[in-house]
Order: C-alpha cells, then sequence, then structure tokens
C-alpha cells in the first residue's frame, strides 16, 4: 500500500485500519447542516443519496420513520446504522413522555420498590400534596381533551395557580400559552378550531403547573438545554454530553397577570427570544453549563451545586428507563436527545420535554463550535474502534472515544460488575 493509501487508511484514533478500498464510508443525510457535513467530510466519507448504498444516515425524524415502516420494506444491512430510533416519539412526544412516565411509577409502586415512596409535600402556595420522593421531576401534567375532568378537579385544589398549555407534536415554543383561570381554557376551547371535544378534536395538548418559582440569574429566567447520547435501550447505555448551556429570556422574570401572555417573559426558546428586541446576537442569550455550577458554587456552595447536578443525571436515567421496555430496540439505531431542564428557586431540577432533533443551527461562535465537538464525540462514540459502523460491535467505547460525553448509564456493564461482585462474595464465603 502506498504512502497515500496508508495516510487515507489511517482512522480518527491514529490507526492504520484496513487497506482504503475496504474502509470507505458511504454517508446519506437529509439536513445539509454544516456541522454535520464538516465532520462527515473530515473524516474522508463519501455522500451518497438514500436510494444508494450507504453506511451512516443522519437523518430526520420523519425520514427515518418512513425508512422503518412496513410500507417501504427497506432492511438494513450489518454495515449500516442511523440517528433515531424508530419510535422515538415515546420519549419525544410530550403526552407520550407523561404517560410513560406515570406508568414507569404506578409498575415501580405495584413492585413495591423503594423508588416508588411518596410523601406528602407543602407547595410554596401553602397546599399539601401527596409526591413521589424519589421520582418527581414532572409537573403535575394533564393530557387534554382527554384528562379534562381530572384536571379540573386539580385546579380546584389551587385556583390561584398558574398552568401552561403545549400543543404535544410541536416544537420551538410553538402554540404555548399560559392561563390562570378556567374561563380562559374555556373560552380557547370554544375558539379554537377543533373543539375541546374528545370526539372532534384532533390536536391533543398537554397542560401543565406552570413552574412559577423558578431560579433566576441577573432577575431572568433559564432553562438547561443538555444533550443525552443514547447507544440501546435494552440494556440501556446512555451518555451526558459535558458542554451543555443554559438559554435566557430577554426580560426579566415577572409573575404579574399583565405579563402572562409576554413569551419573552416564560418561554426561553431561542426560536421566540430571537425575535425580541433585547436579544443580542454575541452570546444568543446563552450560557455554558460549566459557568453555571461556577456560579451556583459561589452563590449556593458547592455541596448543593453538586446536589442539583446528580438530581439532574437522576432524572435523565429515569426518564430513559421509563420508556426502555417500550422503544423499539433496534441495534442499527442510536440517537441523540436534547433534554430541557427548569431549575427552581430551590435548586430542584424539573424535566420540559425532551427533544429527538436537538437544533443544529449555529447562533454563536461559541454555539458552532460547541456542536461540532458534538457531533464529532457522537460519531467517535457510536462507531466502533476502526470508524466503520458494525451492529456486530458491542457498543462500548473507550474513554478516549467518548471525549466530551460522560458514562450516565451501561445496564450491562452494571449486571457484570454485579456478577463479578457476586462470584467474588461466594468464594470468601467457602474460604
Amino acid at each position: 500500500m502506498n504512502t497515500e493509501s496508508k495516510k487515507m487508511a489511517t482512522s480518527i484514533y491514529g490507526r492504520v485500519n484496513a487497506p482504503v478500498e475496504r474502509c470507505r464510508v458511504n454517508f446519506c443525510t437529509d439536513m445539509e447542516k454544516s456541522v454535520l457535513m464538516s465532520n462527515f467530510e473530515r473524516r474522508g466519507w463519501h455522500q451518497v443519496g438514500p436510494d444508494d448504498e450507504w453506511n451512516f444516515y443522519w437523518a430526520s425524524t420523519q425520514t427515518c420513520r418512513n425508512l422503518f415502516s412496513v410500507e417501504s420494506g427497506y432492511r438494513m444491512n450489518d454495515n449500516q446504522i442511523i440517528n433515531h430510533f424508530p419510535n422515538h416519539y415515546e420519549l419525544s412526544r410530550k403526552d407520550l413522555l407523561v404517560k410513560n412516565i406515570k406508568r414507569y411509577r404506578k409498575e415501580l409502586e405495584r413492585d413495591g420498590s423503594p423508588l416508588a415512596e411518596k410523601a406528602e409535600v407543602v407547595l410554596h402556595g401553602g397546599q399539601v400534596v401527596t409526591r413521589y420522593v424519589h421520582l418527581d421531576f414532572i409537573p403535575v401534567t394533564f393530557v387534554l381533551p382527554a384528562d379534562y375532568n381530572m384536571f379540573v378537579e386539580e385546579y380546584r385544589k389551587s385556583p390561584q395557580s398558574t398552568w401552561i398549555m403545549k400543543p404535544c407534536g410541536k416544537s420551538q415554543g410553538t402554540g404555548i400559552f399560559l392561563i390562570n383561570k378556567l374561563s380562559k381554557l374555556k373560552k380557547w376551547s370554544r375558539e379554537a378550531k377543533a373543539p375541546f371535544h374528545p370526539q372532534l378534536s384532533k390536536e391533543s395538548y398537554v397542560i401543565s403547573r406552570y413552574i412559577d418559582n423558578p431560579l433566576l440569574i441577573g432577575g431572568k429566567k433559564f432553562d438547561l438545554r443538555l444533550y443525552v447520547l443514547v447507544t440501546s435501550f435494552r440494556p440501556l447505555k446512555a451518555y451526558l454530553f459535558q458542554l451543555g448551556f443554559c438559554r435566557f429570556c430577554t426580560v426579566k422574570y415577572d409573575t404579574s397577570v399583565t405579563e402572562l401572555d409576554n413569551m419573552y417573559v416564560h418561554l426561553t426558546n431561542v426560536s421566540v427570544q430571537k425575535h425580541g428586541g433585547d436579544y443580542n446576537n454575541i452570546h444568543g442569550g446563552k450560557m455554558s453549563v460549566q459557568n453555571l455550577r461556577l456560579f451556583l458554587e459561589g452563590t449556593r456552595g458547592r455541596a448543593v451545586t453538586e446536589k442539583l447536578f446528580a438530581s439532574i443525571q437522576w432524572l435523565i436515567v429515569h426518564s430513559l428507563k421509563a420508556v426502555s421496555s417500550v422503544m423499539a430496540n433496534d441495534r442499527h439505531c442510536f440517537e441523540c436527545y436534547g433534554y430541557d431542564i427548569i431549575i427552581d428557586n430551590q435548586l430542584k431540577p424539573w424535566l420540559v420535554e425532551v427533544n429527538a432533533s436537538p437544533s443544529l443551527t449555529s447562533t454563536t461562535v461559541n454555539d458552532r463550535i460547541m456542536k461540532y465537538k458534538l457531533i464529532d464525540n457522537i460519531l467517535t462514540a457510536v462507531l466502533p474502534p476502526d470508524g466503520i459502523p458494525d451492529v456486530r460491535w458491542n457498543k462500548v467505547p473507550n474513554s478516549e472515544a467518548l471525549g466530551n460525553f460522560d458514562l450516565l448509564i451501561d445496564e450491562d456493564l452494571m449486571e457484570k460488575e454485579e456478577s463479578a461482585n457476586a462470584t467474588g462474595k461466594g468464594s470468601k464465603n467457602k474460604k
């Protein structure tokens, strides 16, 4: 093999692979994002069309669903991987996420698991409610129109509370509004094209108790966008990207009734905030998670900050466990989810939603650098050491390949460790 061929055959790990003819990787994508294309091209991959022989497909969620549909009849071979699980919506659709977490908690309760322990909690409004001690990480939520009567019953317990309405199948802040009076919901129902009637309404909504005591920095509300890579649901294998960020509102937080309809006060979505007059194009209303951690350590102390970040990891792991039994665990798939989390002023994290296609559009220079690293780290984590897609690989990347990803959970590894510990104890007992 000549020098040039050897150079081309050197993998991203610096090792020399098999001859370059066998190492050619063909990629396909329907998302021409620069952070994707530059990563693929840097690896010397070749772009092909969806009807050609491809090894790696970075697809939109709709393309993935079409590919996996029964009608398509498409069968993948061992050297093909794709960036979504067939029914990712079990986690990323707002109503299904809530349904799956509620089911997960009930199952643990039925099995007598200590994870399902409950206790009475006094809300900051004075209302006493029963909550899960360990699994209380989503706000009280109902799916409308199906749960309308249950929602009214809950609303009447604390009529002074505020609720947030979100359409189940939309993203980027579309169709979201806040209510603090039942009459406003009824008025909206009458005016909506599809009235609030189970038999007539085509689009479902979730209505959640609004986190009206968010942690503020500079008087402004923010949430966290964290990236979670899942390479398998059974056994569950998941990784957390260290370089997440906070997204800030452009207007100072105000709970007054007059500001209830001002989305610049309440919604952190960049797609909403960038239209505001106070939007800053340089930092894009974003702050790194590392800077948030430093701020909290300085203002609240290291111990509570560590507890908060441990709670966030706990929240992510159990949201994934809640869907692991219903997810189609295809070995050709991996997925990077965008987790949106709000922290309240008691430093308690709340899961707002999970995105199956977190935005890869860069709003700032730092954003572009971070998202380029994210894609680079995803590719090295999901590919075997030789850099060629192969579903027969055990999906255990080494620490070098993980880059900025930290291991969240690997049930396979946990099972092996438990087995080794049990064997070790057994041999000690025999002695």
